[in-house]
């Protein structure tokens, strides 16, 4: 049986627990701090207080005026004069956490650095002159967002800014404001993303006195999660800090960050792959190693967007993510964040979790058709053998993920819930090297100011540029480029000249391949990158959407039924595998060759570390496919992107898992299964999200829905409709 208390903490990654007063927080990761007693860093940190101390005051002088937050948008300062790099650096080492009495004190989020270039640009804009200007009258000013414009139209690459500046009535008199949307706008305290705090705990749990009536002691109920993805884990989250008497229990057929690392290596050294332990399955998701982009089209100013932004930083992510306007994590950082939710789910939180247990099908109550009363499971006991449990349950919820192909065939083989299926994509994963990337998206001006601090890398860069006519040299720094590519008229060569969209997915600048398979007998690709993008090589999926009534599923429907889009996602596989040979080896070809329909004779350098052979790739998916992705790379991306359509850039097959085929119908209101009681479908796999930040926000919804269904929505702590992000979570039909 399935123990439901906890289980036992290593003495050396305690958390304190919050008092029932609500007390503070102390946090104690492990490996996450180190104590910094150079005088260097001492001097930047007293630095730092001094400055966090004259910044209060200056807040406090505004507080007691009549003040007004303007946000403006679209500030651009030149590459060469902005230097939010170096002010990043030095950050950093304010960052740290500091140690008092052998204990780690809570971390202060910073904001973001403000280039002198930004300053001076701001002054413009608000007709100030930096020169007349004391220390109680500069404007405080805080950045929104920053992202890059490299755009070939421009005459150079500048950063963009969105930024909120704190200005009296006189100030905004003198520099004539009047609100213009999208370029400057007078905002409300509320809607402002500059009230951050300079201090910041863990979400935290509502305290004993927000329960209703005297002695208030709500009973146990059990909610099983199936699943430590995004989904899963925001879920779990929610119903641990509702004070509500829930008793999350968070199941993942995978192994928490650790053991799955060294999976990973056995899979990446010795080819040994562990079907329930890899790049697919384990703490954290298949995203877990991946580029970690967090960008979404849910909105990044929305209430509920910030929240898991927000949570992700407590829990150990850069605090940039919360202003770049494309940010991403990196596996690196995804790792540490991880093992640090867990530990707070765990210890602080009171959430049982565990690992290595993989649903193998749901119980339904016999007294009441149509409810779900617990799942079934199997793990692998200490003496390494297979045994099965039986977990009772208040509420299941499934956040299994887009690879558990086996939930889809378990629900369907069971006749639980409602599937129907939904649009997908497949394709290849494409890899340039990453100087050729640099090349067309800087060009030769600019491709030396793309410096990763790994040495081959830069060398290679160095190289390449140095070779190439440039006008000046830059002093500017520039990230590692990425790009999107799309077209939804792209012609599959049918006789009813059906048009599909073409899309480039999950570009992972700086990255490497990886084998995504959970079957030795199927070959499927991911890509991934570390948070620095240091690597030489840049890769991204370029997939053709399959439409849920596609003519290329129809052989596949009348076999399988409603499992033919994944049924047709193994074969591809399958197929692909069958082209490798054995042990994982990946099918390749030039993408010059997949155009002109011939196998390539020779094949560049490939990241994928398992062995690639080149083959007819153009052969393996069904015509249409190949014939929409051959014409969007010719007349399409490559006006994009001139110079993308290269013989140094390689397609790899496989790429097949964007996301699921299906979608396990729900109710708008209750997010319940339809058809189904106490079942609640969540995140990627269940066709709701496409996306770390997107999971998580529906993974956050379910958790509220499970707590309305439970608790009733009169309940204390009840999240508005807007801030529980029920509105917002996404399923893809492409």
């Amino acid at each position: 049986m399935v123990s439901t208390t906890n289980p036992s903490a290593s003495s050396t990654n305690n958390l304190s627990k919050p008092s029932k007063n609500g007390g503070s927080i102390k946090k104690n990761y492990p490996n996450t701090a180190k104590q910094h007693s150079n005088s260097s860093n001492n001097n930047s940190s007293n630095n730092n207080t001094k400055n966090q101390k004259k910044k209060k005051k200056q807040q406090q002088t505004l507080s007691n005026s009549n003040v007004e937050t303007w946000r403006f948008y679209g500030i651009a300062t030149h590459p060469d004069d902005d230097d939010w790099y170096a002010l990043e650096q030095a950050e950093k080492v304010n960052q740290k956490r500091t140690f008092t009495d052998g204990k780690t004190s809570l971390r202060r989020r910073r904001d973001a650095p403000i280039p002198m270039a930004l300053r001076e640009a701001m002054y413009k804009k608000l007709k100030l002159e930096e020169g007349t200007l004391d220390s109680t009258t500069i404007p405080p000013m805080t950045v929104v967002r920053r992202s890059l414009d490299a755009r070939r139209k421009l005459e150079h690459p500048t950063f963009q800014y969105v930024v909120d500046v704190i200005l009296t009535p006189s100030q905004v008199q003198h520099a004539r404001l009047k609100s213009k949307p999208g370029q400057v706008e007078r905002i409300l305290p509320s809607s402002s993303s500059s009230s951050s705090s300079s201090s910041s705990s863990l979400p935290t749990q509502p305290t004993d006195d927000d329960n209703t009536g005297v002695g208030h002691s709500p009973p146990k109920r059990r909610v099983v999660v199936v699943g430590a993805g995004p989904a899963g884990l925001f879920c779990a989250l929610q119903l641990a800090l509702s004070n509500q008497g829930i008793e999350p229990i968070l199941l993942e057929r995978g192994q928490p960050v650790e053991t799955r690392g060294r999976d990973i290596g056995a899979l990446m050294h010795r080819t040994r792959l562990n079907p329930e332990s890899n790049f697919a399955f384990g703490e954290g998701g298949a995203g877990t190693w991946s580029d970690g982009k967090l960008t979404t089209r849910i909105g990044r100013n929305s209430a509920n967007v910030r929240w898991i932004l927000e949570t992700l930083v407590e829990y150990g992510a850069p605090d940039n993510i919360l202003w770049e306007g494309s940010p991403h994590l990196g596996t690196d950082n995804l790792v540490r964040l991880l093992r640090n939710m867990r530990h707070d789910l765990e210890e602080r939180l009171g959430t049982t979790i565990h690992f290595g247990t993989r649903l193998t099908n749901i119980e339904m109550d016999s007294n009441h058709p149509g409810t779900v009363q617990g799942i079934h499971v199997e793990r692998t006991d200490k003496d390494a053998k297979k045994v099965t449990d039986y977990i009772a349950a208040d509420a299941v919820v499934l956040a299994t993920g887009h690879s558990a192909r086996d939930v889809y065939e378990s629900l369907v083989a069971q006749d639980i819930a409602c599937l129907e299926p939904k649009g997908f994509a497949v394709g290849f994963r494409i890899e340039h090297p990453q100087k050729l990337i640099t090349k067309i998206q800087y060009g030769n001006e600019w491709g030396l100011s793309v410096r990763t601090g790994k040495l081959q890398t830069d060398l290679a860069n160095k190289e390449f540029f140095d070779s190439r006519e440039k006008t000046e040299d830059h002093s500017g720094r520039l990230p590692v480029p990425s790009y999107r590519l799309a077209t939804d008229k792209a012609n599959d060569g049918t006789s009813s000249d059906r048009l599909r969209g073409v899309y480039s997915f999950c570009m992972c600048p700086g990255g490497q391949i990886v084998p995504a398979s959970t079957n030795s007998s199927e070959v499927c690709v991911n890509g991934m990158s570390f948070s620095k993008r240091d690597s030489q090589w840049a890769n991204s999926a370029l997939v053709v959407t399959v439409f849920p009534d596609d003519p290329i599923l129809e052989p596949y429907r009348e076999k399988f039924g409603i499992l033919a889009g994944l049924e047709f996602q193994k074969s591809m596989e399958r197929r692909a595998a069958e082209m490798g040979g054995s042990g994982l080896t990946v099918p390749v070809q030039r993408v010059t060759d997949f155009i002109a329909g011939k196998v390539s004779e020779t094949i560049p350098s490939s990241s994928y570390r398992l062995g690639v052979k080149s083959s007819p790739c153009h052969e393996l998916y069904p015509a249409p496919i190949t014939h929409a992705l051959r014409d969007a790379l010719i007349n399409h991306f490559d006006g994009q992107m001139p110079g993308y359509v290269h013989p140094d850039g390689l397609l790899h097959a496989v790429e097949t898992r964007t996301s699921s085929p299906l979608r396990i119908a729900r109710d708008d209101e209750t997010y319940q299964a339809k058809g189904c009681a106490n079942l609640f479908p969540a995140g990627e796999g269940a066709g709701f999200a496409g996306g770390i930040v997107s999971a998580a926000v529906d993974g956050r919804s379910v958790g509220e829905a499970v707590l309305d269904y439970l608790c009733g929505t009169d309940r204390p702590g009840r999240l508005s409709t807007e801030n529980s992000g029920r509105k917002e979570a996404i399923g893809f039909n492409y």
